[in-house]
């Protein structure tokens, strides 16, 4: 079982919870003492804590309220940090539900003046009121079942309707082809892999790219056949489910499907654009992707 207090994150196994319960609220209780003391408040109204285990264990998952000094704080089951909303069973149906009202609230804005722009405008507007919402935060998207990312899928379809000024029982698939837009699964590789590449290359906090781990330099591995290749090291899971969806797993298991030739590409923009034809062919089998001018 996972508590996270905003940033903060404890682990305990689900018998333990009290223990945990206590230490946090006496450590949050000295934390706000010491404010105090340097004349500064801890705000109790926007303090969140939020249990989070797996859906079938959702009926474990405490009650209890926190107690910190004279104010008491009731867990929720869903939290937003940098605009990411997180569920209790890690689902992300909250993030995704959001994304999806708030994409369709700016699609509609957007068609009320279709008649009075040009398809280039249009595509500007839907690729940066919509799009760049959608791709937001999508790394963590990693691994959810289809029938959540079609719901995110509908936006790009809708979209891309809009654009064209097509019915919706049009096909969309040479739309999002003529648009160049990846589908939802490979958008959520795409930016996932772009977020390995940059991890490797030292250009993001070093607490993230050292979750990464090199075959090349596993001792074990060494005179294996696999050794030779630029491959990550992939860890085992306890639970499929949401382990397989943890940041090491997933981003090691799409950066490993990637060929050679373009993980050993030496700048981000060749690698983007590389990476972009690989994720295009496979959401569209063998169609030619051609970059767009600008």
């Amino acid at each position: 079982m996972l508590m996270t207090l905003r940033s903060t994150v404890q682990f305990c196994h689900p018998a333990y919870y009290l223990e945990l319960q206590n230490s946090i609220s006496v450590c949050i209780s000295d934390v706000a003492a010491w404010m105090r003391s340097n004349r500064l408040q801890l705000n109790a109204d926007k303090t969140e804590i939020i249990w989070c285990t797996s859906s079938h264990r959702q009926h474990q998952i405490p009650t209890a309220s926190f107690a910190i000094g004279a104010d008491v704080i009731t867990t929720v089951s869903s939290v937003q940090d940098l605009g990411i909303y997180l569920d209790s069973d890690l689902s992300m149906r909250t993030h995704i539900s959001k994304t999806v009202s708030d994409c369709f609230a700016v699609l509609r804005q957007i068609r009320s003046i279709r008649l009075s722009v040009t398809r280039p405008v249009l595509q500007s507007l839907v690729a940066s009121l919509v799009l760049t919402r959608l791709d937001y935060g999508s790394s963590t998207l990693a691994g959810l079942p289809a029938r959540q990312l079609n719901r995110l899928q509908s936006i790009i379809n809708s979209a891309a309707h809009l654009v064209y000024s097509a019915r919706r029982s049009e096909h969309v698939s040479p739309l999002l082809r003529e648009l160049h837009w990846l589908r939802i699964p490979e958008r959520i590789d795409f930016h996932l892999a772009v977020l390995v590449y940059r991890c490797m290359n030292g250009t993001t906090p070093r607490y993230l790219g050292s979750e990464l781990q090199r075959v090349t330099d596993i001792e074990s591995r060494r005179r294996l056949r696999s050794a030779l290749s630029p491959s990550l090291h992939v860890p085992r899971s306890l639970h499929r489910t949401i382990g397989d969806r943890a940041f090491t797993i997933a981003a090691a298991k799409i950066w490993n499907t990637l060929p050679p030739v373009i993980t050993s590409l030496l700048s981000l923009g060749a690698f983007k654009r590389a990476l972009k034809t690989e994720m295009f062919r496979r959401s569209y089998g063998n169609a030619n992707y051609r970059p767009q001018q600008h």
